[in-house]
């Protein structure tokens, strides 16, 4: 129909049609109307005794105002394990709600590109990840994902800062001061964004597996019978099966959070995850994932796959294997998007800037911490010391007679020994002071 006849008719299109742009002139084309996201209205959370604002108490575990006492329980389901999990479909994707379903706004680090949201009447002047008071306030569209679960914070903000002073201070290769109070002065409770995965992998392998076989020889030139082994391959195969059960995949991108650090935090209970309710952001930050579905999947199939590689590896008897191959078949696939509870910090020292990590539900502790390098080099140097001063003493007492060739000898050997002492030291020393 042209859009003249159409108009002079005073057709109309049916319920839940729209008209669409059309490729050919005068002619009208109507579609569906597209779905509509469902996007609860934001909320505040405000005292109603005395209007002041109100904040989720770890100790009350309820919504508390700090003027007048006034304290409400949350109305959220305790599920754990048991929580229901979505299938790999779109149709999972466009039903799924998205927002925070609260009133938020968000800070963004001019310094690091970190953006996480905060309660509107927050004011916050550093950035919890690189520790910059580049921050500032800005708007932004919710179209994430809402999530549909999380664990709440067990550990109170006030034991954070006791709980770094211990860490900081142990290590025998680190700055003294570190366990100082002038290091770290907060901890941002933060709840960051994970995608949980579950599965089945059945893993088919096949590879050459080396057995040690042992058989006697005549030595013609010696005239004796010796004992010999040599390596028999064999070309063997068989099946490993792996029940993946929550499987955790950060959702923030790790150029600003360091996964290394993260990765320290686990494990996390996943018996006390609650359904999500905006009361519990009330007063904390909480961060919107970076790292979508499909990205994040595809890092856990990753990460699965050396799974059950080693699942298979751990069939095959002998540690002699070559030519290995493995064809890993996902099945029931199925994902949750969920938050978890951690206290953050960053901290400068010498120009460079050092983040600190606490599980907030069971109080573990990590991060990175720079390293007092002339204890590192002057604890190589005394590993080093006794191998290379024998050595330096034995080689005039060649000289003399044959006790110089021992004590050389033994010094080649402790010095051996001290470069492998040291090449861990440093390695130790590394690892610490990496982010």
């Amino acid at each position: 129909m042209s859009a003249e006849q159409n108009q002079n008719s005073g057709f109309s299109p049916p319920a839940g049609y729209q008209q669409v742009e059309s490729r050919v002139f005068g002619v009208s084309v109507y579609a569906p109307q597209p779905k509509k996201t469902e996007i609860d209205l934001a909320r505040s959370f405000a005292c109603p005794n005395c209007g002041a604002s109100t904040v989720y108490d770890v100790s009350a575990g309820g919504i508390s105002c700090e003027y007048c006492g006034y304290i409400a329980p949350i109305s959220a389901q305790r599920v754990g394990k048991a929580s229901p999990d979505f299938e790999f479909t779109l149709e999972t994707l466009s039903q799924a709600r998205q927002g925070w379903g609260v009133q938020r706004q968000v800070l963004h680090c001019d310094a690091c590109g970190a953006e996480f949201s905060i309660a509107p009447d927050t004011i916050s002047t550093t950035c919890a990840f690189c520790a910059s008071n580049q921050v500032n306030i800005i708007t932004i569209p919710e179209e994430t994902l809402r999530p549909r679960y999380l664990i709440p914070f067990k550990i109170p903000p006030e034991k954070t800062l006791s709980l770094a002073k211990d860490w900081l201070g142990k290590g025998w290769c680190h700055p003294p001061e570190l366990a100082g109070e002038t290091i770290l002065h907060r901890f941002y409770g933060i709840y960051l964004p994970f995608w949980v995965f579950n599965a089945h992998v059945k893993a088919d392998w096949r590879a050459q597996v080396g057995y040690q076989q042992t058989y006697r020889h005549y030595n013609a030139s010696q005239k004796r019978w010796e004992t010999r082994t040599r390596t028999v391959w064999k070309w063997e195969d068989g099946q490993a099966r792996l029940d993946v059960n929550d499987f955790l995949v950060s959702g923030s991108a790790p150029k600003r959070l360091s996964h290394r650090i993260l990765n320290k935090l686990y494990p996390f209970n996943m018996k006390d995850l609650v359904t999500y309710a905006p009361d519990f952001l009330a007063g904390w930050q909480a961060k919107a994932y970076e790292t979508t579905l499909p990205e994040a999947w595809e890092t856990g199939k990753k990460a699965i796959r050396e799974e059950a590689k080693n699942a298979c590896y751990r069939q095959i008897p002998t540690s002699q294997v070559r030519n290995f191959s493995m064809n890993a078949v996902f099945s029931d696939e199925t994902w949750r998007y969920i938050l978890l509870p951690v206290y953050l910090a960053a901290y400068r020292y010498d120009h460079k800037v050092y983040q600190v990590m606490i599980n907030g539900q069971t109080g573990a502790i990590a991060g990175s911490k720079p390293v007092a390098w002339w204890k590192v080099w002057l604890a190589i140097a005394i590993s080093l010391a006794p191998g290379a001063l024998l050595t330096l003493i034995g080689l005039p007492l060649t000289l003399v007679g044959g006790a110089g060739i021992v004590l050389i000898t033994i010094g080649i050997i402790l010095f051996t020994i001290g470069i492998i002492i040291g090449f861990i030291i440093y390695q130790y020393a590394q690892k610490s002071e990496v982010p």
